[in-house]
């Protein structure tokens, strides 16, 4: 409840374009989904999604069914506000990842975007993990993105942890494959430079 909170009171207080990650567009993101994309349908979860435009970028093309999880609320209405009419086609998950229940197998690609570093707990991640197993179906893509070794040790006034991406694989074991990895050096809205890392796997 308390994280719930947080992200309510920073999307009620800020406009969604002035938060330190937001992106016109998920241009990384958007490149790496479309490139392992086949014709369709593709399920895609966007865990975190909140706000972005990814999900605008996704629905352009009809090949892509989509669903956006956020444990804000408010950061969902956001991104609904601005579909408008289209916003009935996406499935909206209000829910805290760690906690929430997902349907088995239900998708071909997981997408993270900075929720994965804000997770200080082993048992978190563990429990995170847990879920990207149960989501995903058998041969199914999982992109994770957090802060690189030279990223922000705080974020929203939060504590996160920086990865290598050798040490962001390890997180998620054996089953899964890990196919490339990426760097990002996103300039925030205030004109800083983060370094995020991005992993790119395969669930066995």
């Amino acid at each position: 409840m308390e994280a719930k909170n947080h992200w309510d009171r920073v999307y009620a207080s800020k406009p969604a374009e002035t938060v330190s990650w937001f992106q016109p567009h998920a241009q990384q993101s958007l490149a790496l989904i479309r490139r392992i994309a086949g014709p369709g349908p593709i399920r895609v979860i966007d865990v975190g999604g909140g706000a972005s435009t990814l999900v605008d970028d996704l629905m352009a093309q009809p090949r892509f069914e989509v669903s956006v999880l956020d444990i804000s609320a408010a950061a969902l209405a956001v991104a609904q506000q601005r579909l408008q009419a289209r916003a009935d086609a996406v499935r909206w998950i209000v829910g805290d990842i760690t906690q929430v229940e997902l349907p088995e197998n239900a998708y071909d690609i997981w997408h993270d975007r900075a929720v994965f570093h804000f997770l200080t707990e082993p048992a978190q991640r563990a429990a995170y993990v847990e879920r990207v197993r149960r989501g995903v179906r058998p041969g199914g893509h999982v992109i994770v993105a957090a802060f690189g070794p030279e990223g922000p040790t705080q974020c929203s006034g939060l504590p996160v942890v920086r990865y290598a991406p050798g040490e962001l694989h390890a997180q998620f074991g054996g089953s899964f494959e890990l196919l490339e990895h990426l760097s990002e050096a996103h300039q925030t809205p205030a004109g800083a430079i983060q370094q995020f890392v991005y992993c790119h796997c395969r669930m066995h």
